[in-house]
Protein backbone atom coordinates (compact mmCIF):
# COMPACT_ATOMS: atom_id res chain seq x y z
CA UNK A 1 0.00 0.00 0.00
CA UNK A 2 1.37 3.51 -0.89
CA UNK A 3 0.07 6.51 1.04
CA UNK A 4 0.62 10.59 0.55
CA UNK A 5 0.54 12.54 3.73
CA UNK A 6 1.01 15.68 3.05
CA UNK A 7 2.01 17.42 6.38
CA UNK A 8 4.38 20.38 7.13
CA UNK A 9 5.06 19.35 10.48
CA UNK A 10 8.48 16.95 10.02
CA UNK A 11 7.37 15.47 13.43
CA UNK A 12 3.93 14.13 12.54
CA UNK A 13 5.14 13.07 9.48
CA UNK A 14 7.64 10.68 11.19
CA UNK A 15 5.19 9.52 13.80
CA UNK A 16 2.74 8.16 11.42
CA UNK A 17 5.55 6.78 8.39
CA UNK A 18 7.04 4.91 11.64
CA UNK A 19 3.17 3.40 12.73
CA UNK A 20 3.00 2.91 8.41
CA UNK A 21 6.47 1.26 8.25
CA UNK A 22 5.23 -1.30 11.48
CA UNK A 23 2.62 -2.48 8.69
CA UNK A 24 4.24 -2.44 5.77
CA UNK A 25 3.23 0.01 4.18
CA UNK A 26 4.98 2.88 2.00
CA UNK A 27 4.73 6.51 3.13
CA UNK A 28 5.70 9.30 0.63
CA UNK A 29 6.26 12.62 2.37
CA UNK A 30 4.96 16.21 1.21
CA UNK A 31 5.40 18.83 3.26
CA UNK A 32 3.22 21.47 2.20
CA UNK A 33 0.17 21.29 -0.39
CA UNK A 34 1.53 22.29 -3.94
CA UNK A 35 4.10 18.96 -2.84
CA UNK A 36 1.39 16.88 -2.20
CA UNK A 37 -0.35 18.05 -5.16
CA UNK A 38 2.78 17.55 -7.40
CA UNK A 39 3.19 13.90 -5.68
CA UNK A 40 -0.29 13.57 -6.75
CA UNK A 41 0.28 14.39 -10.48
CA UNK A 42 3.45 12.20 -10.35
CA UNK A 43 2.70 9.01 -8.91
CA UNK A 44 -0.17 6.50 -7.64
CA UNK A 45 -1.41 6.10 -3.89
CA UNK A 46 -3.68 4.28 -2.30
CA UNK A 47 -4.82 6.44 0.20
CA UNK A 48 -3.96 10.41 1.07
CA UNK A 49 -3.44 11.59 4.34
CA UNK A 50 -3.78 15.41 4.37
CA UNK A 51 -3.69 17.95 7.12
CA UNK A 52 -5.70 20.59 7.09
CA UNK A 53 -3.13 24.05 8.90
CA UNK A 54 -0.32 24.46 6.50
CA UNK A 55 0.97 27.67 5.14
CA UNK A 56 0.15 28.75 2.00
CA UNK A 57 -2.38 26.50 0.64
CA UNK A 58 -4.37 25.04 3.53
CA UNK A 59 -5.33 21.22 3.62
CA UNK A 60 -9.39 22.10 2.74
CA UNK A 61 -7.94 23.99 -0.67
CA UNK A 62 -6.03 20.68 -1.62
CA UNK A 63 -9.31 18.72 -0.94
CA UNK A 64 -10.79 20.87 -3.12
CA UNK A 65 -8.31 20.58 -5.88
CA UNK A 66 -8.15 16.79 -6.04
CA UNK A 67 -11.42 16.27 -6.11
CA UNK A 68 -11.90 18.97 -8.94
CA UNK A 69 -9.44 16.96 -11.41
CA UNK A 70 -10.65 15.11 -14.49
CA UNK A 71 -8.87 12.07 -13.94
CA UNK A 72 -9.23 8.81 -12.14
CA UNK A 73 -7.10 10.62 -9.10
CA UNK A 74 -9.75 12.66 -8.35
CA UNK A 75 -11.33 9.86 -6.64
CA UNK A 76 -8.51 8.84 -4.44
CA UNK A 77 -9.84 8.31 -0.73
CA UNK A 78 -8.73 11.53 1.38
CA UNK A 79 -8.33 11.48 4.69
CA UNK A 80 -7.96 14.62 7.02
CA UNK A 81 -5.30 14.46 9.90
CA UNK A 82 -6.08 17.93 12.08
CA UNK A 83 -5.80 18.85 15.36
CA UNK A 84 -8.57 21.16 14.55
CA UNK A 85 -11.30 20.43 16.26
CA UNK A 86 -14.09 23.36 15.59
CA UNK A 87 -17.80 21.96 15.78
CA UNK A 88 -18.10 22.02 12.23
CA UNK A 89 -14.90 21.23 11.04
CA UNK A 90 -15.82 17.20 9.90
CA UNK A 91 -18.85 18.36 8.00
CA UNK A 92 -16.37 21.06 6.61
CA UNK A 93 -14.08 18.41 5.57
CA UNK A 94 -17.02 16.31 3.65
CA UNK A 95 -17.87 19.21 1.90
CA UNK A 96 -14.48 19.54 0.65
CA UNK A 97 -14.22 16.28 -0.30
CA UNK A 98 -12.62 14.48 2.52
CA UNK A 99 -14.12 10.63 3.18
CA UNK A 100 -12.95 11.14 6.71
CA UNK A 101 -11.39 13.25 9.59
CA UNK A 102 -8.67 12.11 12.06
CA UNK A 103 -7.39 13.92 14.88
CA UNK A 104 -4.05 14.41 16.30
CA UNK A 105 -2.47 13.21 18.00
CA UNK A 106 -2.88 10.02 15.68
CA UNK A 107 -2.59 6.15 17.60
CA UNK A 108 -1.42 3.62 15.22
CA UNK A 109 -4.97 1.79 16.19
CA UNK A 110 -7.01 4.44 15.09
CA UNK A 111 -5.21 5.01 11.46
CA UNK A 112 -5.26 1.16 10.61
CA UNK A 113 -9.08 1.42 11.53
CA UNK A 114 -9.43 4.61 9.66
CA UNK A 115 -7.61 3.56 6.40
CA UNK A 116 -8.86 0.25 6.69
CA UNK A 117 -13.16 1.71 7.12
CA UNK A 118 -12.34 4.25 4.19
CA UNK A 119 -11.06 1.66 1.86
CA UNK A 120 -13.69 -0.78 2.94
CA UNK A 121 -16.44 1.94 1.77
CA UNK A 122 -15.12 2.31 -1.55
CA UNK A 123 -15.13 -1.55 -1.99
CA UNK A 124 -11.13 -1.74 -1.78
CA UNK A 125 -8.38 -4.17 -0.66
CA UNK A 126 -7.53 -3.63 2.62
CA UNK A 127 -3.88 -3.97 3.15
CA UNK A 128 -2.81 -2.95 6.53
Amino acid sequence: MKILFIEDDPMNRRVVKDMLDVAGAEMVEAADAPAGLAAIEQQDFDVVLVDLRMPGMDGMEALRRIRARDDAKAQLPLIVVTADTAVDLRQRCLEAGADEVMFKPVAMDSLFDTIGRVLATRGGDIIL
